[in-house]
């Protein structure tokens, strides 16, 4: 049996279990580690002092907005890409596939040249202070322009996930991750280059990763083709593609503003409070990226399965997904919750003020993290069956229709405990609308199940 027609048995046919681990897993062991290098570079930089930490964790957001890039036209792309399998349609696919990897690339570009251009308004806009300013452009700069390999490799991420080949973006994600964990030492401290030597470090690991996907396309092992022949700026295909990939690029915009609003907060505070609270950022995303990467491969099932009226496997897979990933985010979240303090100690030499506000804002943080499982399963769901509008109300919950009033709000009213307590906040309530919007959809997949099939 040949290469594609294994992944599509995987996607339409395989017990949900079994399909579960070969698409999630993969994913989410390569994102587990990519999380891990995003909390090494901060573990490194830490040494440094809370100045030199405060400026990666204002940089943070700026690469977010970057990567929301390659996730608008990658993910819009992979639930339009699954649900085109499902059909059979692989013409369609193709032009799909290479449309969005060529698009993302270019506008990208453009947004980075831009980016670079305005840099220092830019992060005096994301809350850096006259103290970190120097140490946020020796950063930015390195790590803004190689965001152009990042754009490529979330798009291909995405792309190849859809067609259900979860071990080649694991290599990718592994292959850089281990790259720059190695590296981060060398650079910052061996070669006395600072957040320089961590910014050079990210963008060596993100060219590798970029080269592994060079490698998977030109050795024609993907189900698609991806030339440049194929790119089409069509009417009904650009719509299928954006109506998920705006709300993607939109959860990501949403996800950036919400951190430069915690730094902004955390300003009147002094660097110790930004830095403690990057920290935090970091820490907690290596949960929610685990997460995430579990379903990216719950997401092609998904789709394939509503795409071909599978509807007894989809709810299958929509159980088991959630099961599991609450299983998987209690058991994080607790240990977040109870090892608080000596966690975030690992990111400072011993300042008391950091370590006081980072604990705090990390156990209330693991605690909320509880309910993350449930409500991201049921955004991804509305997004892999083509919900643009559902899935978009959904995703913005956590980090925007409900945080942003919340990180507005709260410090006036509580101080810095406000900063503190404004996500797990966001988090409830996001679970509490979730609730809501999960009975809507399964009432409508009842009825479109009782529709006959031709």
């Amino acid at each position: 049996m040949s290469g594609t027609n294994k992944k599509m048995e995987l996607l339409g046919s395989a017990p949900i279990p079994n399909a579960l681990m070969a698409l999630g897993i993969p994913i989410m062991i390569g994102m587990l580690i990519n999380a891990l290098y995003n909390l090494v570079d901060a573990y490194f930089v830490g040494g440094l002092g809370e100045t030199q930490m405060g400026a990666i964790s204002i940089v943070f957001p700026l690469g977010q907005v970057v990567v929301g890039l390659g996730l608008m036209f990658g993910n819009g792309a992979a639930s339009y890409l699954s649900r085109l399998l499902g059909r059979g349609d692989k013409g369609t696919a193709n032009k799909v596939a290479s449309t969005a990897l060529y698009s993302s690339v270019f506008i990208g570009a453009v947004i980075i040249i831009l980016a670079a251009i305005f840099l220092k308004p830019i992060l005096a806009m994301l809350g850096a202070t006259d103290t970190i300013m120097p140490y946020a452009l020796a950063y930015a700069r390195i790590y803004v322009i190689s965001s152009i390999f990042n754009v490529f490799n979330v798009t291909m991420n995405n792309i190849v996930t859809s067609e259900g080949a979860a071990k080649t973006t694991m290599c990718a994600l592994l292959l850089g991750a281990v790259l720059n964990i190695g590296m981060d030492p060398v650079f910052i401290y061996t070669l006395d280059m600072g957040v320089a030597g961590a910014a050079i470090a990210t963008a060596i690991s993100q060219f590798v990763s970029t080269l592994v996907y060079l490698s998977y396309m030109l050795r024609k092992k993907s189900a698609f083709t991806f030339r440049v022949r194929e790119f089409a700026l069509n009417g009904q295909m650009m719509t299928e593609i954006l109506k998920i990939g705006v709300p993607t690029l939109t959860f990501q915009l949403l996800a950036s503003l919400s951190i430069a609003l915690v730094n902004r907060a955390a300003m009147d505070y002094g660097d110790a409070v930004i830095a403690g609270m990057g920290a935090v950022t970091r820490i907690t995303s290596m949960g929610t990226l685990v997460v995430f990467g579990f379903l990216k491969g719950f997401q092609p099932i998904a789709g394939f399965s509503y795409g071909a009226k599978k509807f007894d496997r989809l709810r299958e897979a929509t159980k088991t997904s959630i099961r599991w990933s609450t299983i998987f985010c209690v058991a994080v979240g607790s240990l977040m919750a109870l090892l608080s303090t000596q966690i975030i100690s690992q990111f400072t030499d011993g300042n008391a003020e950091m370590i006081s506000v980072g604990s705090k804002s990390l156990m209330a943080n693991g605690l909320s993290f509880f309910l993350f499982g449930f409500y991201t399963v049921y955004s991804s769901l509305f997004l892999a069956l083509g919900k643009g509008t559902a899935g978009f109300i959904l995703g913005a919950c956590r980090q925007g229709i409900c945080f942003v009033p919340a990180i507005l709000i709260l410090p006036m009213a509580c101080g810095i405990n406000g900063i503190l307590y404004a996500q797990p906040a966001a988090d409830v309530l996001s679970a509490i609308i979730t609730v809501f919007m999960a009975a809507h959809l399964h009432r409508e997949l009842r009825t479109a199940e009782r529709v006959p099939q031709n």
